[in-house]
């Protein structure tokens, strides 16, 4: 994604690191991802119910929650900020793990460059929840129920596998984009727009969807158990 290489090359950079890299920076993406997921869907839960309660029609209170949602997400940045530069190579010798990372970036370049490349994280999360939302609702609708645990929540897995599998797909250049803004430390901040048409001029649309099968086989797998957990947890609880 950062570099634009094969698979083939990918495998043999990190076979050339050794293991011991192979896991690094796996704690940013671990605190990362259990707290946006919290936000996610608790956020939106708590804004479309009093959006509906006060008239706001149906699909516009679910997009308004699925904006807002992703909107507080981005507040995480720093977690995806700090998990790219643990995974380069070039920075392996500066930072020792996540919060030697954080405590650097904080005192020499200050509390602004936690946020690079926080445009491409805002523009992913807001539409990608609504894609989600409004997918995950018209399945749940249109799909067959089961009255078993074990059908129900194979019916979770494959229509949130989908759905995530197919948003990561589409959302996938501006991952690419804001791997590459966060893969600098300090110096000036580069735009957004800049960034994109650069990378398009010398990789092209399709090496901007280098390692895509890797990341949607992931996505897959990642937002299957997601949904199916997700559905679980709330009918037990509630």
């Amino acid at each position: 994604m950062l570099h634009g290489v094969g698979v083939g090359n990918a495998a043999g950079q990190l076979s050339s690191e050794g293991f011991y890299y192979l896991y690094r920076g796996i704690l940013p993406p671990l605190c990362q991802k259990t707290l946006s997921l919290s936000i996610m869907f608790g956020v939106y839960e708590e804004c479309r119910r009093p959006l509906e309660n006060a008239d706001v029609p149906h699909y516009l209170s679910k997009a308004i929650a699925s904006i807002v949602a992703g909107t507080v997400e981005a507040t995480l940045t720093p977690f995806e900020r700090v998990q790219t530069l643990l995974q380069h190579e070039h920075y392996h010798s500066n930072f020792k793990n996540m919060i030697h990372a954080l405590k650097v970036i904080g005192v020499n370049y200050g509390f602004k460059e936690y946020y690079r490349g926080l445009v491409p994280i805002l523009l992913r999360n807001g539409p990608s929840n609504v894609f989600f939302f409004f997918l995950r609702d018209e399945a749940n609708y249109h799909l067959p129920h089961y009255d078993s645990w074990w059908g129900q929540a194979s019916q979770q897995f494959v229509s949130g596998a989908l759905i995530g599998g197919f948003i990561s797909t589409i959302f996938y250049p501006l991952n690419v984009v804001k791997v590459h803004v966060q893969s600098t430390l300090g110096g000036e901040f580069q735009k957004f727009t800049s960034v994109l048409a650069e990378l398009y001029r010398t990789r092209g649309l399709r090496s901007m969807y280098r390692g895509v099968h890797m990341n949607y086989t992931r996505s897959f797998i990642s937002w299957g158990v997601i949904n199916a957990a997700y559905e679980f947890l709330k009918k037990s609880v509630f």
